[in-house]
């Protein structure tokens, strides 16, 4: 056995280590690929401690840690947690974990009960012993207060923005925005088309969801982006 192995107690390392990849939103999925690679090669570093069974759980990408969404990659950890079959949980940075104070200490309670470690890029983490607690208690506060300060900075510069008249939000498909003409149209005529369909059957039907079914019965196709983000390609 090596000597990363003999951090963790030989039952521990018979239990499952679980590898928690996340990316806020999806624009960081698309972008920012050395974050999920980073987070990916800590598969290597679980085994470099001595894991052999190693589970990565990555359904949270994409879906933000402030406890305002569903987060099935953190539901499943927690239910592998009660189970007691997970040795360590593995993360890029604890923070990453969650942003808000329920979700944190129920990890970390959940942890101490089952002696579970927490290992991140700083080290590893014991919840049984007062000094990791409370550094990790630390860590968790910083991270909740790190998001309130970036959610504020973010309103406010957004408000200032619109005090100037300079607030810019981009259009739903089928609108662009115009420096000199404001929202309009987009030029394609088949979008065009589409999107007053769309008007004129709720008009009709007074109701979104008829209006769907009522065009899929009829097999009407709505563009979206072809990468998710820019409107400039678009599949049906």
């Amino acid at each position: 056995m090596n000597d990363m192995a003999l951090t963790f107690p030989p039952e521990l390392l018979k239990r499952q280590a679980v590898i928690h990849v996340r990316q806020s939103t999806q624009s960081q999925v698309m972008t920012n690929l050395e974050s999920q690679r980073r987070q990916y090669d800590l598969v290597e570093k679980a085994r470099g401690y001595g894991f052999v069974g190693i589970d990565v759980i990555d359904d949270d990408l994409g879906v933000s840690a402030n406890g305002c969404q569903a987060r099935p990659g953190f539901e499943r950890l927690v239910a592998m947690l009660c189970s007691g079959a997970i040795g360590a949980v593995f993360c890029l940075e604890v923070s990453r974990l969650a942003r808000n104070g329920r979700d944190w200490h129920h990890m970390l309670e959940l942890c101490g009960l089952i002696d579970a470690r927490v290992v991140d890029h700083d080290g590893v983490y014991d919840p049984r012993h007062p000094n990791d607690w409370l550094l990790w208690g630390m860590k968790g506060s910083i991270s909740e207060f790190e998001l309130g300060v970036l959610r504020t900075r973010m309103v406010e510069a957004a408000r200032a923005k619109a005090r100037r008249g300079e607030l810019r939000y981009t259009p739903p498909v089928g609108y662009l925005w115009d420096r000199d003409t404001g929202v309009m149209f987009d030029p394609d005529r088949c979008i065009q088309e589409v999107v007053r369909q769309i008007f004129c059957r709720f008009r009709e039907l007074g109701s979104a969801r008829q209006v769907l079914l009522a065009m899929s019965g009829e097999g009407i196709h709505f563009p979206r982006p072809s990468d998710g983000i820019r409107l400039t390609s678009f599949e049906w």
